[in-house]
């Protein structure tokens, strides 16, 4: 009875109300942006601050609409790039547009959640990364959704022995996300936080910035075992588009 009463909001999404869209996604103060897209994301837009999370310490306000209009493209274009079958793969359907995501009082460019088929996106994070981490953030979906596939331990053992990641991304203070000039196994600093984000880093250049970072792997066999080891998993899931 649940899953048709979930299917019946999907398919009457352009009727819902604040209080319908909260009882299917569990985030309030949401409102219909744009649907019909032809992957099938469905894009809605924080209208009000919204609170959510233990102990409601994720945060994002409203959605100014002059921001928004403007971000949109940026967002649906590189939202685009993956077709239908592959977001039902990886059981992304919603994309919530927001401004000043923070989680525990640290600002995010976004915060993906596979169960519920939701990435929330700060619209005001730094323009300068803002379309990678799109990519970064899909990829905690991807590996959410595919732990069997992504494995922690196959992957540091790609790293120098003397290397050791932090215990959580939260408790890290490797936090730049400037491309490295001299790569030695890591793209960024904030790759050396966690596997996870330094998974989510390599396939976030590799969407956006293939040409660049596998110049880099030539001189640098980690990460090109890490390149590699990306491409190989999402072709488990679906055919990696070069």
């Amino acid at each position: 009875m649940r899953l048709l009463l979930i299917l019946f909001f999907v398919l009457h999404l352009t009727s819902l109300k604040a209080d319908e869209i909260y009882n299917l996604l569990g985030i309030p103060n949401l409102e219909v942006y744009k649907l019909n897209n032809s992957n099938g994301i469905k894009y809605l837009n924080a209208k009000k601050n919204f609170r959510i999370g233990i102990k409601d310490n994720i945060t994002c306000n409203k959605s100014n609409k002059k921001k928004l209009d403007n971000q949109f493209s940026l967002v649906s274009k590189n939202l685009d790039r993956y077709n239908a079958e592959f977001l039902k793969k990886i059981n992304l359907r919603f994309i919530v547009l927001c401004e000043n995501l923070y989680i525990s009082k640290i600002n995010t460019a976004g915060i993906p959640d596979h169960e519920k088929r939701i990435l929330i996106l700060d619209l005001n994070f730094n323009k300068i990364y803002f379309e990678r981490v799109i990519h970064h953030e899909i990829f905690h979906i991807i590996h959410n959704s595919f732990k069997e596939i992504f494995d922690e331990s196959v992957w540091s053992k790609f790293n120098d022995k003397s290397f050791k990641y932090a215990e959580c991304s939260t408790c890290s203070d490797r936090l730049n996300l400037d491309l490295y000039d001299k790569t030695n196994g890591f793209l960024t600093e904030y790759s050396k936080s966690i596997a996870s984000e330094d998974m989510a880093e390599v396939y976030s250049f590799l969407i956006t910035d293939k040409t660049i970072i596998e110049k880099k792997a030539t001189e640098d066999p980690i990460l090109f075992n890490k390149i590699e080891y990306i491409k190989s998993r999402i072709n488990k899931i679906i055919k990696f588009n070069d």
